[in-house]
This record gives C-alpha cells, sequence and structure tokens, in this order.
C-alpha cells in the first residue's frame, strides 16, 4: 500500500503548491481551512490538481523536490494545463 504523497494544489490566486503528505484528503482540508503551508493561508481556497503515491518516504521527498524545481510552464503540464 502507497502510504506516502506527493501533491500539487492550485491556490485561488492561481499559483501552484506542492507537497508532501500520508492523508491527502487530511492535508487539503487544511490548507483549505488555512491551517496547511505559511504559502497557502492567504490563497485559499485551494484545489487538488494532482497526486503522486509512493511506497518510501524518501521516494516522495525526492519526487517533491523534482516537482518544486520544474518551471511553471512543466508545472502545468503535470497537472493538466490550466
Amino acid at each position: 500500500m502507497s502510504d506516502h504523497h506527493v501533491y500539487v494544489i492550485e491556490c485561488a490566486d492561481g499559483t501552484l503548491y506542492t507537497g508532501y503528505t500520508t492523508d491527502v484528503e487530511r492535508r487539503v482540508a487544511e490548507h483549505d481551512a488555512g491551517e496547511g503551508a505559511k504559502y497557502t493561508r492567504g490563497r485559499t481556497p485551494v484545489t487538488l490538481r494532482h497526486v503522486e503515491s509512493f511506497e518510501s518516504k524518501s521516494a516522495a521527498m525526492s519526487r517533491e523536490h523534482a516537482i518544486k524545481s520544474l518551471s511553471r510552464a512543466e508545472k502545468e503540464a503535470l497537472v493538466g494545463g490550466m
């Protein structure tokens, strides 16, 4: 079972935020409630745009770093355009 997830959310201002979690639904709800990352607190509501699941935390964290290193255009392609 894949317990480690990397997700991309779109904030209300159109920006994209990438994060790691073990519970995607809970984490997105936290972001929406203004209790997530400092970056997303003033940018609610958020919309889940992309999720990838991994067997290990290290694999998920590596992928999170890789996604964060992508350009805006590459991120948009990853989430299916915007």
